[in-house]
């Protein structure tokens, strides 16, 4: 397996590089073009598929820029198909819901829809490895004050990430915790949004 976070951008972001020598898939697409082309010729690998995890800015930034560069078709979740085609209306694009599985060579990605931070929030769980966009953060979790967010929802979302495995490891969308990564586990323990059940979330 190819893997590498990549940090990129002004607000601590992560996007993720994964895949095999066939291809590979880059998970979100907010910052640095250059660099995170750079490194996927560094890999050997050609990146063919681009998974958004959500629509926010800082998530989408450089998405055209990296579409332009690879002609990579682009997964995101169906309720935000219309703000990528707000950056380019000719990018190869596909809606994504809950429960689809996304070929990445070898790989397979599931779609794990997590609405709270925003209503086309997912999640994407490949092989052990769970990449959680803003949904979850490390001791932490996105933001739902916003007009788009849904505290009720975010909720439901963590209760549907507390039922995978202890062991599946947390990739999140930003550089906020402690360490750069987790587990379900460590979060089902340690992260106070993970733990509490009531529906007050920042």
């Amino acid at each position: 397996m190819i893997f590498k976070q990549i940090p990129v951008g002004n607000m601590e972001n992560f996007v993720y590089l994964i895949g095999d020598d066939k291809e590979c898939a880059l998970i979100d697409a907010g910052w640095d073009c250059d660099k995170i082309i750079k490194i996927s010729r560094e890999f050997r690998t050609k990146i063919k598929k681009i998974i958004i995890t959500h629509t926010h800015y800082d998530h989408i930034n450089d998405l055209n820029s990296i579409f332009e560069k690879t002609n990579a078709v682009v997964y995101v979740h169906h309720t935000g198909i219309e703000a990528i085609k707000k950056i380019n209306n000719k990018i190869n694009l596909v809606g994504i819901a809950d429960g689809d599985v996304i070929e990445i060579g070898r790989l397979n990605a599931k779609i794990i829809h997590t609405p709270g931070h925003i209503l086309d929030a997912i999640c994407v769980l490949i092989e052990n490895k769970l990449f959680t966009g803003d949904t979850l953060f490390v001791g932490s979790i996105g933001r739902t004050d916003f007009p788009e967010s849904n505290p009720a929802e975010m909720k439901k979302s963590l209760e549907k990430l507390k039922n995978l495995g202890n062991d599946v490891e947390v990739w999140p969308g930003h550089d906020y915790g402690e360490t750069k990564s987790s587990t379900i586990g460590k979060e089902k323990k340690n992260n106070w949004f993970m733990i509490q059940s009531s529906l007050i979330y920042f």
